[in-house]
């Protein structure tokens, strides 16, 4: 799984001009997931950006969480983060999970973000979508669980 990690002072997403879902201070998490993930990386990941210390305290470090801030979390699904641009110039997806799979891990990467204490608003899977956002740093982190995990 991917995870692209921005901290954001607001983020949104639309869809055919309609807000579905939107945070305050908190983060956009767009979430890829890729052929051989499981449950096991899903949690892992939740767990990873629940717990990311990428806020500022009362020293100016990044020293804080999400739930140390009290922010929350829009989780975009994001199958594009698997493009493979080193042939030609047109991205290949071919490393993109199918719905079918990435659908069930997407969730699940949803509901361990909740069970760790974290607001989490979401956009559709699969729909064309509008995201805005107010990057706040600006702070972007990407997290690989191939990379992190070493499968």
């Amino acid at each position: 799984m991917r995870a692209v990690i921005q901290r954001v002072s607001s983020a949104s997403v639309s869809i055919g001009g309609r807000t579905v879902g939107a945070v305050g201070t908190g983060f956009l998490i767009l979430l890829g997931v890729t052929h051989g993930d499981g449950e096991r990386e899903a949690d892992y990941l939740a767990a990873k950006c629940a717990a990311l210390r990428v806020f500022r305290d009362s020293e100016d470090k990044m020293n804080l969480s999400l739930k140390d801030v009290g922010g929350g979390a829009l989780v975009v699904s994001q199958f594009t983060l698997y493009g493979d641009c080193r042939k030609g110039n047109r991205p290949a997806f071919v490393a993109a999970a199918r719905p079918e799979t990435a659908v069930p891990l997407y969730q699940r990467f949803i509901q361990k973000l909740r069970e760790a204490g974290v607001p989490v608003e979401t956009g559709e899977f699969g729909a064309d979508m509008e995201v805005s956002l107010c990057n706040d740093g600006p702070v972007t982190i990407l997290m690989d669980t191939d990379e992190m995990m070493r499968k």
